[in-house]
Protein backbone atom coordinates (compact mmCIF):
# COMPACT_ATOMS: atom_id res chain seq x y z
CA UNK A 1 0.00 0.00 0.00
CA UNK A 2 1.14 3.53 -0.77
CA UNK A 3 2.09 5.51 2.32
CA UNK A 4 1.57 8.91 0.69
CA UNK A 5 0.76 10.39 -2.66
CA UNK A 6 0.00 13.89 -3.87
CA UNK A 7 -2.38 15.13 -6.51
CA UNK A 8 -1.86 18.47 -8.18
CA UNK A 9 -2.61 20.21 -11.44
CA UNK A 10 -0.28 19.58 -14.37
CA UNK A 11 2.32 22.34 -14.73
CA UNK A 12 4.58 23.07 -17.71
CA UNK A 13 7.57 21.59 -15.90
CA UNK A 14 5.62 18.32 -15.45
CA UNK A 15 5.23 17.71 -19.20
CA UNK A 16 8.27 15.37 -19.55
CA UNK A 17 6.95 13.17 -16.71
CA UNK A 18 3.45 13.27 -18.23
CA UNK A 19 4.78 12.15 -21.62
CA UNK A 20 6.82 9.35 -20.01
CA UNK A 21 3.77 8.07 -18.11
CA UNK A 22 1.56 8.33 -21.19
CA UNK A 23 4.09 6.50 -23.39
CA UNK A 24 4.37 3.75 -20.77
CA UNK A 25 0.62 3.32 -20.47
CA UNK A 26 -0.05 3.42 -24.23
CA UNK A 27 2.56 0.72 -24.78
CA UNK A 28 1.35 -1.51 -21.95
CA UNK A 29 -2.38 -1.13 -22.66
CA UNK A 30 -3.05 -0.69 -26.35
CA UNK A 31 -6.62 -1.87 -25.78
CA UNK A 32 -7.40 0.79 -23.17
CA UNK A 33 -6.64 3.96 -25.13
CA UNK A 34 -7.85 5.39 -28.41
CA UNK A 35 -4.38 6.84 -29.06
CA UNK A 36 -1.70 4.39 -30.12
CA UNK A 37 1.80 4.05 -28.69
CA UNK A 38 3.61 4.17 -32.03
CA UNK A 39 1.80 7.29 -33.18
CA UNK A 40 2.38 9.10 -29.90
CA UNK A 41 5.96 8.01 -29.19
CA UNK A 42 7.47 10.53 -31.60
CA UNK A 43 5.76 13.49 -29.99
CA UNK A 44 7.73 15.85 -27.80
CA UNK A 45 6.82 16.53 -24.18
CA UNK A 46 6.04 20.13 -25.16
CA UNK A 47 3.38 18.91 -27.59
CA UNK A 48 1.22 18.02 -24.57
CA UNK A 49 0.84 21.70 -23.62
CA UNK A 50 -2.80 21.39 -24.69
CA UNK A 51 -3.29 19.31 -21.49
CA UNK A 52 -2.59 22.46 -19.46
CA UNK A 53 -5.62 24.62 -18.54
CA UNK A 54 -6.63 26.89 -21.41
CA UNK A 55 -6.98 30.58 -20.55
CA UNK A 56 -10.20 30.96 -22.59
CA UNK A 57 -11.93 28.08 -20.78
CA UNK A 58 -12.31 26.12 -24.00
CA UNK A 59 -10.41 22.87 -24.24
CA UNK A 60 -8.62 21.55 -21.19
CA UNK A 61 -10.09 22.70 -17.90
CA UNK A 62 -7.54 20.76 -15.88
CA UNK A 63 -5.19 17.83 -15.87
CA UNK A 64 -4.50 16.29 -12.49
CA UNK A 65 -1.36 14.30 -11.78
CA UNK A 66 -0.78 11.80 -8.98
CA UNK A 67 2.74 11.69 -7.59
CA UNK A 68 4.55 9.32 -5.29
CA UNK A 69 7.68 11.19 -4.34
CA UNK A 70 9.24 12.54 -7.54
CA UNK A 71 7.42 10.05 -9.81
CA UNK A 72 4.22 10.79 -11.68
CA UNK A 73 2.15 7.62 -11.34
CA UNK A 74 -1.27 8.72 -12.57
CA UNK A 75 -3.17 11.41 -14.45
CA UNK A 76 -6.65 12.47 -15.57
CA UNK A 77 -7.84 15.32 -17.80
CA UNK A 78 -11.16 17.18 -17.99
CA UNK A 79 -12.02 19.08 -21.16
CA UNK A 80 -14.99 21.12 -22.33
CA UNK A 81 -16.25 22.79 -25.43
CA UNK A 82 -17.43 26.38 -25.04
CA UNK A 83 -20.11 26.23 -27.74
CA UNK A 84 -23.31 27.35 -26.01
CA UNK A 85 -25.32 24.18 -26.58
CA UNK A 86 -22.68 21.81 -25.15
CA UNK A 87 -20.75 24.00 -22.70
CA UNK A 88 -22.47 22.24 -19.78
CA UNK A 89 -20.76 18.90 -20.59
CA UNK A 90 -17.25 18.02 -19.43
CA UNK A 91 -15.21 15.21 -20.95
CA UNK A 92 -12.93 12.98 -18.89
CA UNK A 93 -10.02 11.76 -21.02
CA UNK A 94 -6.60 10.24 -20.54
CA UNK A 95 -7.27 8.53 -17.20
CA UNK A 96 -4.23 6.43 -16.31
CA UNK A 97 -2.60 4.89 -13.26
CA UNK A 98 0.71 3.09 -13.55
CA UNK A 99 0.28 -0.71 -13.28
CA UNK A 100 2.35 -1.11 -10.12
CA UNK A 101 0.23 1.57 -8.42
CA UNK A 102 -3.21 0.21 -9.31
CA UNK A 103 -5.49 -1.08 -6.59
CA UNK A 104 -4.16 1.37 -4.02
CA UNK A 105 -6.73 4.14 -4.27
CA UNK A 106 -4.96 6.44 -6.74
CA UNK A 107 -7.56 6.12 -9.50
CA UNK A 108 -10.36 6.70 -7.03
CA UNK A 109 -8.57 9.76 -5.61
CA UNK A 110 -7.93 11.19 -9.08
CA UNK A 111 -11.56 10.69 -10.10
CA UNK A 112 -13.00 12.16 -6.89
CA UNK A 113 -10.69 15.18 -7.14
CA UNK A 114 -11.72 15.65 -10.78
CA UNK A 115 -15.41 15.40 -9.84
CA UNK A 116 -14.96 18.00 -7.09
CA UNK A 117 -13.19 20.41 -9.45
CA UNK A 118 -15.83 19.88 -12.13
CA UNK A 119 -18.63 20.58 -9.64
CA UNK A 120 -16.83 23.70 -8.40
CA UNK A 121 -16.44 24.97 -11.97
CA UNK A 122 -20.11 26.00 -11.98
CA UNK A 123 -20.57 25.70 -15.75
CA UNK A 124 -20.60 21.91 -15.91
CA UNK A 125 -23.74 19.86 -15.30
CA UNK A 126 -22.42 16.45 -16.30
CA UNK A 127 -19.24 14.60 -17.17
CA UNK A 128 -18.95 11.98 -19.87
CA UNK A 129 -16.25 9.47 -20.73
CA UNK A 130 -15.62 6.39 -22.82
CA UNK A 131 -13.97 3.23 -21.55
CA UNK A 132 -13.10 0.01 -23.33
CA UNK A 133 -15.96 -2.35 -22.45
CA UNK A 134 -13.60 -5.21 -21.59
CA UNK A 135 -11.69 -3.04 -19.08
CA UNK A 136 -13.86 -4.28 -16.22
CA UNK A 137 -11.73 -2.76 -13.45
CA UNK A 138 -12.00 0.73 -14.95
CA UNK A 139 -15.74 0.33 -15.59
CA UNK A 140 -16.25 -0.65 -11.91
CA UNK A 141 -14.13 2.28 -10.72
CA UNK A 142 -16.13 4.77 -12.79
CA UNK A 143 -19.41 3.27 -11.56
CA UNK A 144 -18.27 3.52 -7.91
CA UNK A 145 -17.83 7.29 -8.21
CA UNK A 146 -21.18 7.85 -9.94
CA UNK A 147 -20.77 7.20 -13.67
CA UNK A 148 -23.55 5.24 -15.38
CA UNK A 149 -23.32 3.48 -18.74
CA UNK A 150 -25.75 4.99 -21.24
CA UNK A 151 -24.62 3.12 -24.32
CA UNK A 152 -21.96 1.18 -26.14
CA UNK A 153 -20.10 2.13 -29.31
CA UNK A 154 -19.44 -1.16 -31.09
CA UNK A 155 -16.06 -1.59 -32.80
CA UNK A 156 -14.85 1.74 -31.40
CA UNK A 157 -11.19 0.67 -31.44
CA UNK A 158 -9.53 -1.27 -34.23
CA UNK A 159 -6.28 -2.96 -33.23
CA UNK A 160 -4.30 -3.77 -36.37
CA UNK A 161 -2.70 -7.09 -37.11
CA UNK A 162 0.94 -6.77 -36.02
CA UNK A 163 3.45 -6.50 -38.88
CA UNK A 164 4.61 -9.91 -40.06
CA UNK A 165 1.58 -11.69 -38.61
CA UNK A 166 -1.54 -12.90 -40.37
CA UNK A 167 -5.12 -12.75 -39.22
CA UNK A 168 -7.78 -10.15 -38.75
CA UNK A 169 -7.79 -6.92 -36.80
CA UNK A 170 -9.31 -7.01 -33.34
CA UNK A 171 -12.21 -4.67 -32.65
CA UNK A 172 -13.10 -3.44 -29.17
CA UNK A 173 -16.29 -1.81 -27.97
CA UNK A 174 -16.36 1.31 -25.81
CA UNK A 175 -18.87 1.96 -23.04
CA UNK A 176 -20.23 5.50 -22.96
CA UNK A 177 -20.66 6.70 -19.39
CA UNK A 178 -22.14 9.82 -17.79
CA UNK A 179 -21.98 11.30 -14.29
CA UNK A 180 -24.46 14.04 -13.34
CA UNK A 181 -22.90 16.85 -11.35
CA UNK A 182 -26.08 18.68 -10.31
Amino acid sequence: MIDAFEIHALKPEDLPAYKALRDLMLTAHEDAFTSDALGESGRSAASYRFRLPQANGNGTLFTLCAWVGAEMVGAITCERDDRAKVAHIGHIVGMMVRDDMQGQGLGNALLKTALNLARADGRLEQLILTVTSSNHGAVRLYARVGFVRYGTLPRAIKLPVPPGETGHPVYLDKDLMVCPLR
